[in-house]
């Protein structure tokens, strides 16, 4: 008799460690990925305005250290982890903001090598050619090499090209201070925007079924990372370029209402995303989201604008 009660018990004690399990994991996952949201890398900490720069250092490091926080994290680089952690299933927000993370962050240092470093027919820097390069590995490879191998092969080309910066002569290309290459990275930014906000506003998917819930949070945690990234870099280009928008008032201005909008919206973090209907009663986290993008995005075409007058 006492056996079948032990017996009895044994069930109901694994059941209840499931349930809790169940219920706190959730919270677990969300309180962990509000503190790993935050990058713990300030430019003007590391860049007092009273420190003379060589062009292109402190977007450099800025893009390092993006990375870096995301293969150094106490998870790292999930999105080519085992499948109950990757993108796909259960534990995925951080594995799809990271692929959000890794796009804009390709894009940007492509434009950086591309523009903001050349002028006409001159070659390309070799250091920023390596990071574009290893950058453009594909984020969900485990192996042969890992995604984790060839971005940090990109993190160390950044941090040569900026030691290069401060070599005598220079062996790096610092940034070229022209009005026509902070457009082009405005102009790239301002695509990988409107990219995130067709997620986030669209109702149905290419093949015209309506957005799943289990989709909701991917396009939302995606877009987070596109934001945050350019919530950061925006940042470098604010030190990089402070002596050139002196006396420009509007640019400057612009600058900081795009950087608080996306600032926003890199850490905006609900317990769990929701997919509401416009005049339902529950969230629609998406549109919320969205709603700091297109300001961000307007903002960045108005600063071209300026840009070009």
């Amino acid at each position: 008799m006492e056996g079948h009660r032990r017996g009895g018990v044994l069930p109901a004690v694994l059941l209840g460690t499931a349930i809790l399990l169940a219920l706190t994991g959730p919270v677990v996952l969300h309180i962990t990925q509000k503190r790993h949201d935050r990058l713990p890398f300030d430019v003007a900490t590391a860049f007092p305005a009273d420190r003379k720069l060589v062009g292109g250092e402190v977007f450099a490091r800025t893009l390092a250290e993006l990375m870096r926080h995301e293969l150094t994290s106490p998870t790292g680089w999930r999105p080519n982890d085992f499948i109950l952690w990757g993108p796909a299933l259960w534990a995925d927000n951080n594995a799809n903001r990271q692929l959000g993370i890794i796009q804009a962050a390709r894009e940007s240092t492509r434009v950086f090598r591309d523009h903001l470093t050349k002028v006409s027919s001159n070659e390309y820097d070799a250091n920023l050619t390596a990071a574009a390069t290893a950058f453009q590995n594909d984020p969900e490879k485990f192996w042969f090499p890992s995604a984790e191998n060839r971005f940090w092969v990109g993190v160390q080309a950044l941090e040569r090209y900026e030691q290069g910066l401060g070599q005598t002569p220079p062996v790096s290309k610092g940034i070229q201070d022209r009005n026509i290459e902070v457009i082009r990275l405005i102009q790239a930014w301002s695509d990988l925007l409107g990219d995130a906000h067709g997620t986030l506003y669209k109702d149905t998917e290419p093949d015209g079924s309506r957005v799943r819930a289990w989709r909701t949070d991917d396009y939302f945690y995606h877009a987070s990372g596109v934001a945050h990234v350019i919530h950061h870099l925006c940042l470098a280009i604010q030190r990089e370029y402070a002596t050139s928008f002196v006396g420009r008032r509007t640019v400057d201005e612009l600058l900081r209402e795009v950087i608080d909008a996306l600032g926003q919206a890199a850490v905006l973090k609900p317990l769990v995303v929701l997919n509401g209907g416009t005049a339902g009663v529950t969230a629609n986290h998406r549109r919320n989201l969205d709603g700091y993008i297109v300001e961000a995005r307007q903002k960045l075409y108005s600063i071209r604008e300026e840009l070009e007058k």
